[in-house]
This record gives C-alpha cells, structure tokens and sequence, in this order.
C-alpha cells in the first residue's frame, strides 16, 4: 500500500449499513445477503455483532436448519469496529491481525461495513 496514501474508510465503506435482528431466522440472512450481493449484516442486538456469509455456511455445514435456526444462534459476537476516520493501511492491518473479513464503521451508531474485499478494491 502506499504509505502516502491517505484514504479513510469513509471513502470506501459499503452504505447503507444493511441489518438483522437477532431473532430472524438464518434462511432470512441469506437471502436478504444474496439479495444485496453483500456478505455480511450488523445484528440489531445493541452488542456488536455481526452475521457472515461464514456464519451461514458454517450453520449449514453442521446440518442446522435454516428455517429453524436464528440468527443469534450463529452471529459472530464482540466484533471489533473502526470509524470513519482511520486510514485504510489501519484497517488492512486488524483484519490481518484479528483475522477478519468484516469491520463494522461505528461513529456513535452504525453507519457502514468495510469488509476485505474494499480493502483488496483499494489496493488494486
């Protein structure tokens, strides 16, 4: 990455922030995913969490029922965040060390997702 550049994830984070409740069922986070050609949503529980695409294949690989199983019952919880401000390098660098795809954008709420593919976007 350019160590000149001096792009905020402000200028690369998907928008509007797409979310679930917690109680919805895991076939309705699919969908509404696929639906949006995203691959993740903010879970609505007020504790940073967050439903992946991982989540939903992981779900299906264990023999859930996706018309059974909600959403709480696979989320990724305590989820790290980022605001609009830091630097995409910043960003890089969490996901690598956290190892995630996903880093909700919070400035008092929600207000976005960056996710690795806008990392990888910026980079080429």
């Amino acid at each position: 990455m350019d160590l000149n550049d001096r792009t905020r994830v402000s200028d690369v984070m998907s928008t509007p922030l797409e979310t679930i409740g917690a109680d919805a069922p895991l076939r309705e986070a699919a969908q509404r995913m696929d639906d949006a050609g995203i691959s993740a949503l903010v879970v609505t529980t007020g504790g940073g969490c967050i439903i992946t695409q991982s989540d939903v294949v992981g779900a299906v690989a264990a023999g859930r029922d996706t018309t059974e199983t909600v959403v709480r019952d696979v989320m990724t919880e305590d989820v790290e965040t980022v605001t609009p401000d830091l630097m995409m390098e910043e960003v890089a660098a969490m996901m690598t060390m956290y190892g995630v795809k996903h880093l909700p954008v919070v400035d008092d709420d929600y207000v976005g997702m960056v996710s690795s593919t806008d990392v990888a976007a910026h980079l080429s």
